[in-house]
């Protein structure tokens, strides 16, 4: 039995191969996919780069590290999971027996392997997967929410508990992708007033809509002053980047009153930052965050589904498998924010 899936070779390129339908080992599953969502992060596969180490530049690994699907076949030993389970993916695989395994958080194991980078992933018809990878979806949450649920809302959910955002906190969230836009949802139903800050009017409009009560373009007005202004002078309880901006990362520290909180969470290799003034004598609270442990998934999906998160909101455009390279296309010339492969 064959079924169609995606792969990278390289140079912005995207081939749709017939190959076998992986049968599931020992503590693993088989998953019919019904839905995985692109990320940013996918484009450095598709320029033949990676943004993780190790050999996913290979070009032989099937992308997609945000899924989800129904269960077809349970492996030997997995008494967990049954055929007709619907479940989302954990991204990270480990070892399962080192304490950051054991803490739920396996993207710290030392044998660290993502899906989708390092091993196959959901942009396929099927895709097996360890089964303690899996997370039990709820019967309210249709799938393409449980395939943005895991990278984008999980991170950002992780990222506000960690740094106690509550009703008494203005929060000021930079870079309106789908991530910020996840922020901006999150931080609303936990009751916070929200800036959201970026430089394209239209993520902007998106992000009134998801609750943000004041917005800032940083191409037409100072941030900081905008901030200082809305706040009256007292500054920003908390700020999260989500754009991996060097000058986002500067406001977000600058924006904050003394004991003010951030987070990192926009990928960025390089940042000069200047400790003394933004950091030591404000004493600010900084945190770098990325994605969530897995035992907290069911903490995550029960918010989403209490606090009715319009996730969907978050989604632009729908692909069929067979669309893959259009979808990538659009997808790194920005013509599209949170995209989504379905099946029916």
């Amino acid at each position: 039995m064959t079924m169609q899936a995606a792969f990278f070779p390289g140079n912005k390129k995207v081939e749709i191969r017939e190959v076998e339908i992986p049968v599931p080992g020992p503590g693993e599953v088989l998953i019919k996919m019904k839905a995985s969502a692109i990320c940013r992060s996918d484009m450095s596969l598709y320029y033949g780069s990676s943004v993780f180490s190790g050999d996913s530049t290979c070009g032989c690994h099937v992308p997609g590290h945000e899924p989800a699907g129904v269960i077809e076949k349970a492996g030997e030993g997995v008494s967990q999971f049954q055929a007709g389970d619907r479940v989302a993916v954990y991204l990270a695989v480990g070892c399962g027996e080192c304490p950051s395994c054991r803490s739920g958080y396996k993207m710290f194991c030392e044998e660290f392997k993502c899906i989708g980078f390092d091993a196959h992933g959901g942009d396929a018809d099927y895709m097996v997967a360890p089964a303690e990878n899996c997370m039990r979806l709820p019967d309210e949450m249709d799938f393409i929410t449980a395939a943005v649920s895991t990278d984008a809302v999980g991170t950002l959910y992780h990222a506000q508990k960690r740094l106690s955002v509550s009703g008494r906190d203005t929060v000021v969230i930079f870079g309106m992708g789908p991530m910020g836009g996840a922020g901006v949802m999150i931080a609303k139903a936990l009751g916070a007033r929200v800036i959201a800050v970026d430089m394209i009017h239209e993520r902007l409009e998106v992000a009134k809509e998801l609750g943000a009560d004041h917005v800032i373009n940083g191409g037409e007005a100072d941030v900081l002053n905008e901030i200082a202004r809305i706040t009256h002078g007292a500054g920003a309880d908390a700020a999260i980047d989500c754009s991996g901006s060097p000058y986002a990362e500067n406001n977000a520290l600058d924006c904050v009153r003394a004991h003010g909180r951030v987070a990192f969470i926009g990928e960025s290799r390089e940042t000069t930052i200047k400790p003394s003034d933004q950091l030591i004598r404000k004493q600010i609270t900084l945190i770098g965050s990325w994605y969530f442990p897995i035992h907290e998934y069911d903490e995550i999906a029960d918010f989403i589904i209490k606090k009715e998160l319009p996730v969907e909101k978050l989604v632009t455009h729908t692909f069929k498998l067979e669309e893959a390279e259009r979808a990538f296309q659009l997808f790194d010339e920005r013509k599209t924010e949170k995209a989504v492969f379905v099946w029916e």
